[in-house]
């Protein structure tokens, strides 16, 4: 099971975005979230939390662990048919 860390960080690569982009859009430093994604942060404010989320297209549920569902797609899982 991945980590927050490194659940955000294989979102940010999905959607190609760069730490700056992500930080930038959800209003906390590039050398935070750096550190967010190396695990040596552990606690981060609910709202930071969802502003991650939000950026990244995704639930703070999947952030957090509680499903894995991310609710992204991407080149590794195919469209749904509809």
């Amino acid at each position: 099971m991945l980590t927050f860390g490194e659940r955000l960080a294989v979102l940010r690569r999905r959607k190609g975005l760069t730490q700056q982009e992500v930080a930038d859009q959800a209003a906390i430093t590039a050398n935070t979230l750096a550190r967010v994604e190396r695990g040596r942060v552990k606690m981060l404010r609910g709202d930071t939390v969802a502003a991650l989320a939000d950026v990244l297209g995704t639930t703070t549920d999947y952030l957090l662990g509680r499903t894995e569902e991310s609710g992204v797609e991407s080149e590794w899982e195919p469209a749904a048919v509809a």
